[in-house]
């Protein structure tokens, strides 16, 4: 027997796998009960509905993401060689399958029908990512190892991200992980000086 919080993580990596196959109307917690093995009112006892479920889901992904982050800060010195991690991090979950897409980025495209719960969380996580992107890029800059293609890091922060998030939906499109770095390796030659 597993105990509440076992439970309730394995309700949310189930969504979370769910949500990168089809998004956030794609499921429903009857597919999540058939894969956990629990009945849909176990579900509603951890997760009311959906958008409390999903909201959860999203908030624990940025903190994933901020402590992805803060472990590369801490271990990888270089701006560029920071970009360069980032992109090889999603390089790999794409080409193993591990992780093809960013839940919050497949989620992005759906803000217009998802609660607003949701939609905020999915906004602070891009908001997260923008501010670290930008940082690094003004580091870079400030050190001469990148070069801002806009003369603004927060403009080339979101260029970054678009790219990096349009790279996975290249990969997805065409069926072929390969994409991913074709698309992202020119990106990180434009930004180094």
């Amino acid at each position: 027997m597993t105990n509440a919080s076992t439970t309730a993580d394995d309700i949310l990596r189930c969504a979370r796998s769910l949500i990168v196959a089809g998004g956030y109307n794609s499921f429903s917690y009857a597919d999540i009960s058939k894969v956990v093995g629990i009945r849909n009112a176990s579900i509603h006892h951890h997760f009311p509905g959906k958008a409390d479920l999903v909201r959860v889901l999203v908030a624990r992904y940025r903190q994933e993401a901020e402590a992805g982050i803060a472990e590369l800060e801490r271990n990888v010195a270089a701006p560029l060689d920071q970009l360069r991690a980032y992109v090889g991090y999603w390089e790999a979950c794409i080409t193993d399958m591990s992780a093809p897409f960013c839940v919050c980025a497949l989620l992005a495209s759906e803000i217009p029908v998802l609660p607003e719960a949701v939609a905020l969380e999915v906004r602070a996580h891009f908001r997260m990512l923008s501010a670290w992107l930008s940082s690094v890029l003004d580091r870079g800059a400030k050190d001469g190892s990148l070069r801002l293609t806009t003369g603004s890091a927060d403009a080339d922060a979101e260029m970054f991200m678009a790219t990096v998030h349009g790279a996975m939906l290249s990969a997805r499109a065409y069926g072929d992980p390969l994409t991913f770095g074709t698309v992202t390796r020119p990106l990180l030659t434009r930004l180094t000086a």
